[in-house]
């Protein structure tokens, strides 16, 4: 995995974003970068605001003060125009089509490449990622595993070449044994493809062992940044996670 460039500038940066529900302040404040080649975390207990800052990239948030900049440009996100700017979404849930193929999923991934030699090359070359979906290409995705579906969601995220690839929990509900298959895979997606990675995850210690840096979010904020090695050695999610924070 690349490490943060010294002086680069990020391929992602939200300075200041603030999102509110109703009343509820769900980001405060937040700023966060993402470079190219990057894995990031985000992490927190419920309610810290980790999904809403995927959603706001996403454009399913609205962002009511503050600045998204993609590739160094302040950017309104909008949901169905993110793909064509090189970022991708892969919500939480394992959310496939469930009486389609594997390889109509993966067609759908690829909705604004037109050509269609060019989206089957696509096809051919991320199924060469996913060995076992390969196998499976003309099974209804309904009918796979838990984890197999998750591969079918990533899979499907990557159709596009995205220059940013957002994870919101991957390892969701599945067994002990598949966490650690989609983990790999993650590691493998942003080694091969050199895709900058931004991941809320559950699952702490499995991830800090995947990334090159993470932000720890407590109440909408960021409540502390930096290296996996250094979040690990400091009390820092403990006491986000206890509600210690403060007190």
């Amino acid at each position: 995995m690349a490490n943060k460039p010294a002086h680069a500038q990020a391929l992602l940066e939200l300075k200041n974003v603030r999102v509110h529900y109703g009343g509820v302040k769900a980001l405060d404040g937040v700023d966060i970068s993402l470079f190219d080649g990057e894995v990031v975390a985000l992490m927190g207990p419920n309610g810290a605001g980790k999904s809403t800052v995927l959603k706001a990239i996403a454009g399913i948030a609205p962002v009511d003060n503050g600045t998204i900049a993609y590739c160094n440009k302040p950017i309104t996100p909008v949901v169905h125009l993110m793909a064509h700017k090189g970022i991708v979404l892969v919500p939480q849930g394992r959310r496939v089509f469930t009486r389609l193929t594997v390889e109509e999923n993966l067609e759908l991934g690829g909705f604004i490449i037109k050509n269609k030699n060019e989206l089957k090359e696509r096809i051919e070359d991320i199924l060469k990622l996913f060995p076992a979906l390969k196998k499976k290409r003309t099974e209804r995705a309904g009918t796979l595993s838990g984890g197999q579906q998750q591969m079918v969601a990533l899979a499907r995220g990557l159709i596009v070449n995205p220059k940013a690839l957002l994870l919101d929990e991957p390892s969701l509900g599945l067994a002990p044994k598949l966490v650690k298959e989609v983990f790999a895979k993650i590691r493998e997606i942003n080694q091969i493809k050199n895709t900058a990675i931004l991941v809320v995850e559950h699952n702490v210690r499995t991830l800090l062992e995947t990334v090159n840096r993470a932000y720890v979010l407590d109440k909408g904020k960021v409540a502390a940044e930096g290296t996996a090695e250094k979040i690990l050695k400091s009390d820092i999610l403990e006491k986000v996670f206890l509600g210690k924070l403060n007190g």
